[in-house]
């Protein structure tokens, strides 16, 4: 390894996993559109000498089930290279192995050297752009929710909770619980020896609401970072769950009467140049930058939303008094709100959107969050009045299904602007494909109640 230049200043974690082994294979990633992880592997001695690599700008024209949106341009469906170069900061361990294996996520840029705009990796770097050229340094803090479910090989069968180390199924509304948290030991044992040897700093692992449903939250950072970690950790946790005979599974809404499952997204900003974060004025109050930002949440959120909340199955999630946000009320320490601003510290003050669902590309979700909050500075808008009280009470404020989502999105261009008109164009088009193929699948709810009733 010594005498490999591109293996040289490995992150450090990468550097203890190898330390005193023999480095097998590389794994050349790359986010698509649903955040799946395409790329290849190649042997170590290979890496070592290659720059960079190819695959088609196509595998961002696919659906989840492996269609294809009309998306390629005026060149037409020729599937052109990319060309794909290693960000070696991203160097991490792909510790379930058999083998000693790194990943590295790669970066997109055409022919002429130039980003590949729909890469979702390259809109989230682009929108971080926006912030610099504006003097500030966006940070981000997201936590993930996910289920570990028994194992599903049928479609056709409902989604059931694991079975816990008691030998009983994992219960539900068991928030907080230890005991419940217990019950899952094993896998988290994995979890928490994977992300250690990944280099991930793990701020807390919680029992959250739904039967076998965990959450797992990071520490804030730099939104292209944290964006990795998301993409790697959902990699890492499938990984662990299927050391123990189940699945890992980051639906929205993969259980009837239990609650979803969000990627609630922390906000902060900090002035470059003093470091302060300018949420926050000279006598510790709310600054005008907090409300802006809180505004452009309100106002740009119902049209990123088809970005946030990028399924059908999605908007199952927003149900009343199911622990997902219904609506754009902003409130403080209310979790009733779909836009709150946890308890903190002044300087630590932040706003949580409680949104986006847990289905989405981490890269996107975070990358839209932070366009509606930079809109909202940019237009220097007011917000709705704080909301008190239980904000289930009132109207939904959000589009409730995947189709009316993809329609206000279509039609928003200051998103597409911060976003890349590419991109917008490029997603909106996967997304209706993919929208359109569902509406061809015949639910057995209708088969039930509309097959001789009717």
């Amino acid at each position: 390894m010594a005498n490999t230049p591109t293996l040289n200043n490995l992150p450090d974690a990468a550097q203890q996993y190898l330390e005193g082994r023999r480095l097998d294979e590389v794994e050349c990633v790359i986010s698509d559109l649903p955040g799946i992880a395409r790329g290849k592997a190649v042997p170590a001695s290979k890496f070592a000498k290659q720059d960079y690599f190819h695959l088609p700008d196509s595998i961002f024209y696919q659906t989840i089930t492996g269609g294809w949106g009309e998306a390629a341009g005026d060149e037409g469906f020729i599937e052109k290279d990319m060309v794909l170069r290693p960000d070696m900061s991203t160097a991490t361990a792909a510790p379930w192995t058999g083998d000693w294996t790194l990943q590295v996520i790669h970066d997109a840029f055409d022919r002429n050297g130039a980003p590949v705009p729909f890469s979702p990796r390259n809109v989230l770097k682009r929108v971080v752009q926006l912030y610099h050229d504006q003097g500030w340094e966006p940070i981000v803090a997201p936590e993930m929710e996910f289920f570990l479910i028994a194992r599903n090989l049928d479609p056709a069968q409902e989604i059931k909770p694991m079975t816990g180390r008691s030998g009983r199924p994992a219960a539900a509304r068991q928030a907080y619980s230890m005991t419940a948290v217990d019950e899952f030991g094993p896998v988290i044992d994995d979890i928490y020896d994977f992300a250690e040897a990944q280099g991930f700093e793990i701020d807390g692992i919680t029992q959250e609401g739904g039967a076998g449903q965990l959450e797992i939250n990071l520490l804030h950072g730099d939104p292209v970072k944290l964006a990795d970690e998301v993409f790697y950790f959902k990699r890492l946790i499938r990984e662990a769950a299927l050391r123990h005979d189940c699945f890992a599974t980051f639906m929205a809404k993969p259980i009837e009467d239990e609650p979803g499952s969000a990627m609630h997204i922390h906000h902060s900003i900090l002035d470059m140049e003093t470091g302060q974060n300018i949420f926050v004025g000279p006598q510790e109050g709310d600054t005008d930058a907090f409300f802006h930002f809180i505004a452009g949440l309100q106002n740009y959120m119902p049209a990123a939303l088809a970005v946030m909340a990028p399924y059908v199955n999605s908007y199952r999630r927003y149900v009343k008094d199911h622990a997902a946000p219904i609506n754009l009320a902003w409130g403080r320490d209310n979790r009733t709100t779909g836009i709150r601003v946890p308890l903190s510290e002044p300087q630590a003050r932040r706003v949580e959107n409680r949104i986006a669902g847990m289905d989405c590309n981490p890269y996107l979700g975070i990358a839209t969050s932070l366009a509606c909050g930079y809109l909202g500075l940019m237009e220097e808008k007011r917000p709705s009045a704080q909301f008190k009280g239980d904000a289930y009470e009132g109207d939904g404020e959000i589009p409730r299904v995947l189709g009316s989502a993809l329609s206000l999105f279509e039609e928003c261009q200051p998103l597409h602007d911060v976003l890349g008109p590419e991109f917008a164009r490029v997603y909106a088009i996967v997304k209706r494909a993919e929208y359109d193929e569902f509406l061809q699948v015949i639910s057995p709810w209708e088969r039930e109640h509309l097959l001789i009733n009717v």
